[in-house]
């Protein structure tokens, strides 16, 4: 995987959202180093229908996977909401952001929320500051990354590239005995 390129995987990260989607590509480096390449969040109008928002969604994320052709791309997994109607939109959003990865040929991961602060902040009730805090760290950025959005989605990055080399080698051990 390293071929003439210093990078060794290239991971985008998504915290799915309908009227802020947060994204990340971050890239791993030999040695274990990580550097960000971008951080944002695209938005939808809650003016815009519903397909409208999803088709602008669908249209960003299927943009920004072209300009970054990632390895892999991790995408928060819809695990609990309270309010149903936010549960629905960040579906939606969700389901857009896994289908543009997979129809892109990216290998793709979900993760639960406590699964990611347990990768990043090493406690699965980590608080958003401590998830920004402990990004910015490992990213050796000036300052927390904005919005909040973009910080959940470079988290959700980290996140596979500290748990992919295991997940790999439990596959390999599964089909080894079988």
């Amino acid at each position: 995987m390293f071929g003439s390129s210093t990078r060794s995987c290239r991971v985008v990260g998504i915290d799915p959202g309908l009227t802020r989607c947060g994204f990340a590509v971050v890239d791993s480096t030999k040695g274990s180093l990580v550097q960000a390449r971008s951080l944002g969040a695209f938005t939808t109008s809650p003016q815009m229908d519903l397909p409208n928002r999803l088709a602008s969604l669908q249209r960003d994320v299927r943009e920004l996977l072209d300009e970054f052709s990632p390895d892999a791309v991790a995408v928060e997994k819809v695990f609990f909401q309270v309010n149903v109607k936010t549960a629905m939109s960040v579906g939606q959003a969700s389901g857009v952001a896994l289908a543009e990865a997979a129809s892109s040929g990216c290998i793709v991961a979900q993760y639960t929320p406590n699964e990611v602060k347990m990768s990043i902040a090493g406690y699965g009730g980590a608080d958003k500051q401590q998830v920004q805090r402990m990004v910015q760290q490992r990213l050796g950025l000036s300052a927390p990354p904005q919005p909040a959005d973009a910080a959940d989605a470079a988290a959700l990055a980290l996140c596979y590239l500290a748990t992919s080399p295991l997940t790999a080698a439990v596959h390999a051990a599964l089909e080894g005995r079988s």
